[in-house]
């Protein structure tokens, strides 16, 4: 008897197997093939990146470590003369930026805001994000002659930075919507419900919770967005002219920016222009790159905030 229950015990014990056969050639020849190209891709990518960043350090880095650099306008100099400094520029464009930013900001998140916690796909829904996208489109120097044709052409304005403003603002709200869009629909619909079970309104859900919780990502798109706009050259041809100085009335008169720098020096030929054009060009990058960093650092310490 014992045998015989010895017997049927192994018969009804499951027999292993071993379910991973091992990795067919043909696999793994697709995966050694889809790797290298995914490999050759990036490095396609990075070469001429690597290339530009490290051509304009070469040649705007002795720009940067002039004593003047920083602390000097262009004013009162002439084309040949060395010297001056991107003081003037810098300002402008920062104030050109902030203007931007202060518009463009409040509207894109108040549309996002909607598109995702009011809209219901009705027709103003699906006409907001229809503009959206088309506006994510637009290139700049159509939104520059569109604030043209309104503003001055239209409106009697003189050419200043607040129209190149005005224009930025066309390229930054799709850009701020989208991601601000995006931000508020990861926020779990599960914390809505909560404070709706709780009696709380929705205006006040959205202002308590859901912001607070996608801010990381809404501050970090803001700022993508900004540095984005701060390169464009095309409003700055069209609606304000370049001065070497600094002009603090942003509602009228020419206005000296980074990218105006280096369209005026380009009708210098001379070693001094290339000399502006290098540093002027390698002082946006930084000025960029030292805004993605603020907004990674945001974003962070946001995060670390709303645990």
């Amino acid at each position: 008897m014992t045998e015989t229950a010895n017997a049927t015990t192994d018969l009804d014990r499951p027999v292993k197997t071993n379910v991973f056969q091992g990795v067919s050639l043909r696999r793994k020849a697709t995966d050694w093939t889809a790797t290298v190209l995914v490999t050759a891709a990036v490095v396609v990518a990075l070469v001429p990146l690597a290339w530009v960043l490290i051509t304009v350090v070469a040649k705007g880095l002795p720009a940067l470590t002039s004593a003047t650099w920083f602390s000097h306008s262009l004013s009162g100099l002439a084309s040949d003369d060395k010297g001056g400094g991107i003081y003037h520029a810098l300002v402008g464009t920062l104030a050109q930026g902030l203007m931007c930013a202060v518009i463009a900001i409040p509207l894109g998140i108040l549309v996002a805001i909607y598109l995702v916690e009011y809209s219901t796909g009705g027709r103003l829904g699906k006409l907001t994000t229809f503009m959206v996208d088309i506006l994510s489109g637009v290139p700049s120097i159509v939104a520059a002659l569109f604030i043209y044709a309104l503003w001055i052409a239209t409106f009697g304005f003189p050419k200043s930075s607040l129209a190149v403003a005005l224009a930025l603002v066309l390229l930054m709200v799709p850009v701020v919507v989208r991601s601000t869009e995006e931000m508020l629909r990861i926020v779990p619909q599960d914390l809505r419900e909560a404070a709706y079970a709780l009696g709380v309104p929705k205006w006040k859900t959205i202002v308590r919770i859901v912001l607070p919780t996608a801010l990381p990502g809404v501050i970090t798109g803001v700022m993508l967005a900004v540095a984005r706009v701060l390169g464009e050259a095309s409003p700055l041809l069209i609606l304000v002219g370049y001065a070497p100085f600094i002009n603090y009335d942003l509602s009228k008169g020419e206005m000296g920016t980074l990218p105006g720098v280096m369209v005026d020096q380009m009708n210098n030929p001379s070693d001094v222009g290339s000399w502006r054009i290098w540093g002027a060009a390698l002082t946006l990058i930084l000025v960029i790159a030292v805004l993605n960093i603020l907004a990674k650092v945001i974003g962070h310490f946001s995060q670390v905030r709303s645990k």
